[in-house]
């Protein structure tokens, strides 16, 4: 016998059951449950309860790692550092653009004294 008709007998044995259709077969009664039973069940709800009330439940507070005086006050101090070293670099940012503007001013003088040299030279050559 082949794998296929082995497979084919399994199936087959399932399709060939009948159901019993007959109104007249008993009615099982249900069985009792023993003490054990009712005190597994009871544990078990019992159980699912707890673990229901602790997961649920109102959390603990977490400790605070410092407290608010010490956190405003912290912060208070580093917006004094911000603010001071805001206003060491608008100090730098001044000076570098008075620097800028006096070689501005001197490159300007220059190409001035140029440009007169140039138009003197001009004038010479058109005579």
């Amino acid at each position: 016998m082949t794998n296929h008709s082995a497979a084919h007998e399994v199936i087959s044995f399932h399709v060939s059951r009948v159901m019993n259709t007959s109104l007249n077969t008993p009615i099982s009664v249900p069985r009792t449950i023993s003490g054990e039973g009712w005190a597994a069940i009871a544990g078990a709800v019992g159980s699912a309860f707890l673990l229901a009330k602790k997961l649920l439940g109102p959390k603990a507070a977490k400790p605070e790692l410092m407290s608010r005086a010490d956190f405003l006050a912290g912060m208070l101090d580093m917006g004094e550092r911000l603010h001071g070293n805001h206003l060491a670099l608008l100090e730098k940012l001044d000076t570098n653009h008075r620097e800028l503007l006096a070689a501005l001013e001197r490159q300007a003088a220059r190409i001035n004294g140029l440009e007169a040299g140039v138009a003197r030279l001009d004038e010479r050559t058109r005579k």
